[in-house]
């Protein structure tokens, strides 16, 4: 009987401190383990070799920065409606090359928008005109994304979304004249870069320290000289280039370069449509997102 009560004794005990321990490592668990609730989304769209990014503002508002090329304007429009969105309340065209604002024209014609930012250059494309007309048709007019400019702000959230460069125009090399902009959003920034090469991330006076960093230049060695990446110093990289492209982007220095900063390197080559999502604090990310296929 001894034994019995002896062994029920320590069974109990045992119980009990189970009890008490797994209430500890629970508590313990969800303190390190929970997930955070994400009001931005940032979303890398696979557009082939071109660049098209679609922001969800933590202010409820929409950002657009470029529509790749011309035949992605009906994919483009149909992912954001897919998101519960109407309208693009802030559109961006870093510079005016095919593969960043080819379908700009056919998403201001078909779809609302608020502000539209391009930088001053003298183009005289058709691609360009279209853009221009159907903008002023919107009743519209093109504000000058030059560097000083804010396009929005929140002080009560935390948030702004302004314009580093350019600061000088480049009527030579229009990637050089590419609008960059950076998002602050509480403890979290992205930093968005067009296809600026070495010659203008020379002329940004601002602070380029981000924690998501937009390629350059589909990874061109140009865009993304040494010296500029480790000012950046990003936790997560996303290059948008196109499958076995007829530029090598991206350029085996550029990965190099970022290897060396222990980042994380995302590509929409590889992955898909890449969406880097944050609360302000923590950041996340999700791959193999909806491809932008032409249309037909």
């Amino acid at each position: 009987m001894k034994h019995k009560s002896l062994l029920s004794a320590v069974l109990a005990a045992i119980m009990l401190l189970v009890t008490f321990c797994s209430c500890d490592i629970a508590d313990f668990f969800e303190e390190t383990t929970s997930d955070f609730t994400p009001d931005m989304y940032v979303h890398f769209l696979d557009v082939g070799q071109g660049d098209s990014i679609f922001i969800e503002l933590p202010t409820g508002k929409t950002m657009l920065i470029d529509a790749g090329e011309n035949y992605h304007g009906e994919a483009i429009i149909s992912y954001i409606s897919d998101r519960g969105y109407d309208k693009i309340d802030y559109l961006v065209g870093t510079h005016p090359h095919s593969d960043h604002i080819g379908s700009m024209a056919y998403i201001v014609r078909n779809f609302k928008i608020g502000s539209v930012y391009l930088p001053k250059v003298t183009s005289n494309t058709v691609m360009y005109e279209k853009l221009l007309e159907a903008v002023e048709k919107k009743n519209r007019k093109v504000k000058n994304g030059r560097a000083g400019i804010t396009i929005a702000k929140d002080e009560e959230k935390d948030f702004s979304a302004k314009i580093i460069a350019p600061v000088e125009i480049n009527e030579k090399n229009l990637n050089n004249s590419s609008v960059m902009i950076i998002i602050d959003y509480k403890e979290s920034t992205f930093l968005f870069t067009g296809d600026a090469e070495k010659e203008e991330l020379k002329t940004v006076k601002a602070d380029v320290t981000a924690d998501v960093l937009k390629v350059g230049h589909h990874g061109s060695r140009n865009a993304n000289p040494e010296f500029f990446l480790k000012k950046v110093s990003p936790q997560i990289a996303v290059i948008s280039c196109g499958v076995d492209n007829d530029y090598g982007h991206p350029h085996k220095e550029t990965l190099k370069y970022l290897e060396k900063l222990n980042c994380e390197v995302y590509r929409t080559d590889k992955d898909g449509t890449v969406t880097v999502y944050t609360d302000g604090e923590k950041l996340g990310v999700d791959t193999g997102g909806q491809v932008m296929e032409r249309a037909k």
